[in-house]
């Protein structure tokens, strides 16, 4: 009989924690960024963390050059930090522009003035999702949440109470203004990692290193 009340207690959390970690809501177009007219529907592999997007063909090879504006942190009623602190999300853009930065370096001649063959990368913070402590980790390894993780792990879904970190890019051409690309994502940690799960802000950290190295390879 004990063993049983632990089964239905074990199962009742199982239950309770795929609620809450499907609870939030997906990326929107986000209307208070300049591309949001222009963002459409992504019906691609990538969808689920990347859901809107803009892109038409360009030759990335003739660009040598970019200007990297400074991270924005989206103030717009669509936006998805919930009851983040401003510090953590100010912590975040900080972030952001570190890593994007040094993903494009290999890459790209960083300039502050449009030159000959000059991109123009604009960054938007626009929602991020902390990770419980003990919580997060603990649900890497118990009856409950490892197997959902492990799962999530081999299709490369969000794990169970992850955080997650959501942003809006846009390049342009710096000298002529026009839009080569543009899209909304969502980038969270593989759901078994669990050096992620420490650290309340280590999850959307680590979707942002994935972030800046993703698009420093589309450019290529």
């Amino acid at each position: 009989m004990k063993m049983l009340r632990q089964i239905s207690g074990l199962a009742v959390m199982g239950i309770t924690l795929l609620m809450v970690g499907c609870a939030r809501n997906e990326p929107v177009r986000y209307s208070g960024i300049d591309s949001a007219s222009t963002l459409t529907v992504n019906t691609d592999d990538d969808a689920d963390r990347i859901p809107y997007r803009y892109s038409p063909q360009v030759d990335w090879r003739k660009y040598d050059s970019i200007i990297i504006d400074p991270v924005k942190i989206y103030q717009g009623n669509d936006g998805q930090f919930d009851d983040m602190a401003q510090d953590d999300r100010r912590t975040l853009a900080t972030y952001m522009q570190e890593q994007f930065s040094k993903a494009l370096e290999p890459r790209f001649n960083k300039v502050k003035e449009p030159a000959a063959n000059t991109l123009r990368l604009k960054l938007t913070l626009t929602g991020a999702d902390t990770t419980p402590q003990v919580v997060g980790t603990f649900t890497k390894f118990d009856l409950a949440g490892g197997p959902y993780n492990i799962v999530q792990s081999i299709r490369g879904g969000k794990g169970l109470m992850s955080g997650s970190v959501d942003y809006a890019v846009e390049i342009y051409d710096a000298n002529s203004h026009e839009l080569l690309k543009a899209y909304v994502a969502r980038q969270y940690p593989n759901a078994m990692n669990v050096s992620a799960s420490i650290g309340s802000l280590s999850a959307a950290e680590v979707g942002i290193e994935k972030g800046a190295e993703e698009l420093a390879e589309a450019l290529r």
